[in-house]
């Protein structure tokens, strides 16, 4: 008898567990769909060991990007600063918070964020990761002017979120840092490899003779020598993630990097930005200086200024700049156009 019921209880015991192991749902791991050309050209992306892609977290990421629980009154989400149709970068100089107030720089377009090998985002290298980055706009009262402990509360309390953070995290605390989890593995999703330029790159499309003579401009030292910080046909992020300084203030109002680093050697130094899809992404500069495509290269060609911390790299600064002539002006702009990508904007993967 006693050994029929300790059998019984035994039983019951191996039931219990089962049905708890049913009850996890384990999220499906996935990985990052990576352009034929990066493949060829780049290493591979970063992607945080604790934080690996799945289908789920993608899936919430992308939920929560586009919804706006995130801000104080339900008023603007991610997206409402970084529209895909404008390769996730808006048309404005400075974007506007929920309270009305405007910041100084300029809403940075998002892609190929995975390969920010250096993990410093923003315009002055401030966060250290897509995650940490994540929860900057949230708490920042120029922007979505909330906190963290409000929208995480907002968030159990929806009828949705808290099943699909359990499908993407099992039965963890919901909170910011796994909001910010799911916004980065999101956010890593949106590559832009696709452009014409990409296509003449693998030899399947055709440059016109502007466009490559624009590129010869691009490239060339003794023209309009770019490529030193915005990458080449062997660097297909268009940018080098570095910080420069590029000739925009002989006295900085902004000191960039320098205010991060507190070295007054940083002073005006600011992340060069991706030359891919400046057709979608004006104003440029960190403050949104220039309204068009023409006023950044008349910087570079006549309107560089001298500064303690100018970049070596500005060679002609002691003759306003590289000198262009309007050809090579045109063609260039020309180039630069063939670096925009319409399969990304148009992606329907990236919008709401």
């Amino acid at each position: 008898m006693i050994k029929k019921n300790i059998l019984f209880l035994f039983l019951l015991l191996l039931m219990s567990c089962s049905s708890k192991e049913e009850g996890i749902y384990t999220p499906k791991p996935t990985s990052l769909k990576i352009p034929e050309l990066f493949q060829q050209k780049l290493i591979e992306p970063v992607i945080p060991t604790n934080n690996p892609l799945t289908e789920e977290g993608i899936a919430l990421g992308k939920k929560l990007f586009f919804d706006e629980i995130l801000s104080k009154d339900n008023t603007q989400s991610c997206a409402s600063c970084h529209n895909p149709q404008k390769a996730f970068t808006d048309e404005n100089r400075f974007s506007e918070g929920v309270d009305g107030k405007i910041g100084n720089r300029n809403s940075m377009p998002l892609f190929n964020l995975a390969w920010n090998f250096d993990e410093r985002f923003t315009w002055d290298g401030k966060e250290t990761s897509l995650e940490s980055q994540a929860l900057e706009p949230v708490r920042n009262p120029i922007e979505m002017h909330s906190n963290w402990i409000n929208v995480a509360q907002k968030i159990k309390n929806h009828a949705e979120y808290p099943f699909l953070f359990q499908q993407a995290f099992g039965n963890i605390k919901i909170d910011s840092t796994l909001i910010t989890k799911a916004l980065a593995q999101f956010e890593r999703t949106l590559i832009s490899g696709n452009s014409k330029f990409d296509q003449y790159l693998l030899g399947k499309a055709q440059l016109t003779s502007e466009e490559k003579n624009g590129f010869d401009v691009f490239m060339d030292e003794t023209r309009g020598d770019c490529f030193h910080c915005h990458g080449s046909n062997n660097n297909p992020l268009w940018t080098d993630n570095k910080f420069h300084n590029n000739g925009l203030d002989a006295i900085f109002t902004d000191l960039g990097l320098g205010k991060i680093t507190g070295d007054p050697n940083d002073n005006g130094k600011f992340k060069s930005p991706s030359l891919r899809n400046l057709k979608f992404t004006a104003p440029y500069m960190h403050d949104g200086r220039f309204a068009t495509l023409e006023d950044v290269i008349n910087h570079y060609s006549t309107g560089l200024k001298n500064s303690s911390t100018i970049d070596p790299l500005m060679k002609s600064v002691n003759k306003g700049g590289v000198n262009l002539s309007q050809k090579d002006k045109d063609d260039l702009k020309t180039f630069l156009l063939s670096l925009s990508d319409n399969d990304f904007i148009n992606n329907l993967e990236f919008q709401e």
